[in-house]
């Protein structure tokens, strides 16, 4: 990899994880970088103790811990600690305990299947005030909400978005559909709103880029 920029000589760390070998492997590799790690502890309560005594910048924590979550144990932290930073690092690539560990909180989630490399460079963009997720749980969590946008949308909002997409107008929409036009106003405005858009351009850009546009609707 070369040579790297160290993390900082006054960042102080906790880690806080069961599996001795990686903790040790993360210690290792955050202290090559010139940081502090103050404790290396495996439960959930020595962690509250480690971070009352030591005051760290950065905690590094497990969700899966043998006394209680992870997730209650940087709750905790965040509390009473606020200027702290938290990172959660686990196995579990699970996209709702990413998004509620950054509504607590979190700055970070990062699965133990990355490498050092973007390891590091998470806990980079942590301490220089950015959020961390991986890429592919982001991607799910899009894919999540773009799901919940398009199940709000009934059958005939469906049947006039794709109709929108192929260039329709409210006029040939409504003759398509044997709708009034004032129908069919109504049917774009809901639209628009459920999908937070603000045009009928952007609802038939919506769906030709995911795939409605020839959409038969659902009944």
């Amino acid at each position: 990899m070369g040579f790297e920029k160290p993390l900082g000589n006054e960042i102080r760390a906790v880690i806080v994880d069961d599996h001795i070998l990686f903790a040790e492997a993360v210690r290792a590799t955050l202290e090559a970088r010139r940081m502090e790690v103050a404790a290396v502890v495996g439960s959930g309560g020595a962690a509250l103790e480690a971070v009352a005594s030591h005051r760290p910048d950065l905690v590094l924590v497990d969700i899966g811990l043998p006394d209680q979550s992870g997730l209650e144990v940087g709750s905790m932290i965040l509390r009473d600690w606020p200027e702290t930073k938290v990172i959660a690092v686990t196995a579990l690539e699970d996209t709702k305990l990413a998004q509620e560990a950054i509504r607590v909180g979190f700055q970070g989630y990062v699965t133990k299947n990355v490498d050092m490399h973007q390891f590091i460079s998470a806990v980079r963009s942590v301490l220089a005030g950015s959020a961390v997720m991986p890429q592919q749980l982001a991607v799910r969590r899009h894919r999540s909400e773009l799901d919940a946008q398009i199940e709000g949308l009934t059958g005939r909002e469906l049947e006039v978005l794709a109709l929108l997409a192929r260039g329709f107008s409210s006029h040939r929409i409504a003759a398509e559909l044997g709708l009034a036009p004032n129908t069919v106003r109504t049917h774009v405005q809901n639209i628009l709103t459920k999908l937070q858009l603000h045009s009928r351009l952007e609802a038939a850009a919506f769906a030709v880029r995911h795939g409605l546009a020839d959409s038969n609707g659902r009944g």
